[in-house]
């Protein structure tokens, strides 16, 4: 299937830092392009993958699941560590923890995480629904597009395929037991009005990892897909500033050229 117009993956060739961005469940590159094209334009090495199953239609994500997922940022990640000194892991809610999973089983190859609304948990009745309910109903009500910012829209689908569902929340699940491995420098931004993914899933995420560097951000202007909407500019700096702390040679003259 072709992918949709505007959800092609990203990458940018730039200095000796690099940043992974994973996007989310049923979403797109297209919701991180923007964060990605700011740290391009600032002389990073930027990775912006498209997850297998996603940016065409929801029946192509129905057949996957969240080892194939991983299993693609965990390449991506190679790949960066390849040809760069420091490299950052960046992602949007599941991608958030994608994100948390890479920094748990590659330590010292991942410099520092920045989540933006991490989901960690199927909540409610869905949770129990699921194992059954994935076997009666192919999909349910699409999550995409949560977001204040009149005008602003997110790439994703319009239905959940419940299959790939469960597979998140069993991925979520392993997720758990691996959060204490997590001991990297932490940036997290959440949005007290989410509708996709409660504040308690980054309270969860805080309560369980190991970073003893670790800050929090509120996203009081923004839901869930914040990094296309009235707190991206924070987000983006932020995330910037993040890395400039522990990375000292970003944004020096002469060490992260690139344009």
């Amino acid at each position: 299937m072709p992918v949709l117009p505007g959800a092609e993956p990203y990458r940018h060739e730039g200095g000796e830092v690099g940043v992974l961005l994973c996007h989310g469940f049923t979403g797109s590159p297209q919701s991180l392009r923007p964060w990605a094209e700011y740290l391009a334009g600032r002389g990073l090495t930027v990775s912006l993958p498209l997850l297998p199953g996603h940016g065409t239609r929801w029946e192509d994500l129905q057949v996957t699941g969240w080892q194939d997922w991983y299993a693609e940022v965990e390449r991506e990640l190679r790949a960066l560590r390849e040809r760069c000194t420091d490299v950052f892991v960046f992602g949007l809610s599941m991608g958030g923890a994608l994100t948390l999973r890479l920094a748990a089983k590659h330590g010292d190859e991942v410099r520092g995480i920045v989540l933006v609304n991490p989901a960690n948990k199927v909540h409610g009745l869905a949770a129990h629904a699921l194992p059954l309910a994935r076997h009666l109903v192919p999909s349910t009500k699409g999550i995409a597009s949560d977001i204040a910012l009149e005008g602003s829209v997110e790439i994703g689908y319009d239905r959940v395929p419940l299959h790939a569902a469960h597979s998140m929340r069993r991925f979520f699940q392993r997720l758990d037991r691996e959060l204490p491995q997590v001991t990297q420098p932490l940036l997290l931004l959440h949005s007290p009005q989410d509708h996709v993914v409660p504040p308690a899933d980054s309270a969860r995420i805080l309560g369980q990892v190991s970073s003893t560097d670790v800050t929090e951000t509120l996203l009081e202007q923004s839901y869930h897909v914040a990094t296309l909407d009235h707190d991206a500019d924070r987000i983006f700096e932020e995330s910037y500033a993040f890395i400039g702390r522990l990375a000292p040679s970003v944004g020096k003259e002469g060490t992260a050229t690139g344009g």
